[in-house]
């Protein structure tokens, strides 16, 4: 594959993923709360390794090109954004609620990464901008497993340190916990919300 490609694509990919969301939201209260913020990461993961998997298998491509259901999958994921961010505003993380069971905690986090809207911009909209179609290339579906897997390891990588230092520096502090809990929340419904005012226009 093309290096330069790969590093421009590194370069935007890491750009999008520090850009604070759900993901973020969700890691934070993990770390807040005490729970395995390995297992919340492995669980958003796991929803980019669909979203990669089904880019292989040239599904991003069919939606991209079917705007019912392209429009279909991005209001399911605002609403569900929407639910969140009111349920983390209804019971914001707190270092001693720690409860949730661990299998839970990775259903979650697929199922967040798995719905969130800024997913399907990256599939379907950034990474095909870096895929060579020239013959002198690996195919369009193995150059497309690799962006995938690349921003695989990035969301792991800043992740795991953002819930790490959520722990560290929020786990003794209750009431910055809950500021910041409740601020993440605020900004997914916010977001989730104006992406279903957008669509309902």
């Amino acid at each position: 594959m093309d290096i330069g490609l790969l590093l421009s694509f590194l370069a935007v990919d890491l750009l999008l993923i520090c850009v604070p969301g759900a993901d973020w939201a969700y890691v934070i209260a993990a770390g807040v709360r005490g729970q395995s913020v390995g297992r919340a990461v492995a669980g958003l993961t796991a929803g980019y390794a669909l979203h990669t998997a089904l880019a292989v298998a040239g599904l991003a491509v069919l939606v991209a090109s079917s705007p019912g259901l392209l429009t279909g999958l991005t209001v399911a994921g605002a609403a569900y954004l929407v639910w969140l961010g009111w349920t983390v505003l209804r019971r914001p993380a707190a270092p001693e609620a720690d409860s949730e069971e661990r299998g839970g905690l990775f259903l979650r986090g697929a199922a967040i990464s798995g719905l969130n809207p800024k997913a399907l911009l990256l599939y379907l909209s950034v990474l095909p901008q870096f895929l060579a179609t020239e013959d002198s290339h690996p195919p369009v579906a193995v150059q497309t497993a690799v962006l995938g897997l690349l921003h695989m390891a990035g969301c792991t990588a800043v992740y795991l340190t953002v819930g790490a230092l959520s722990h560290r520096l929020l786990s003794a502090r209750p009431r910055a916990a809950r500021a910041v809990t409740r601020t993440s929340g605020a900004a997914m419904l916010g977001i989730g919300t104006l992406l279903l005012a957008q669509h309902a226009l």
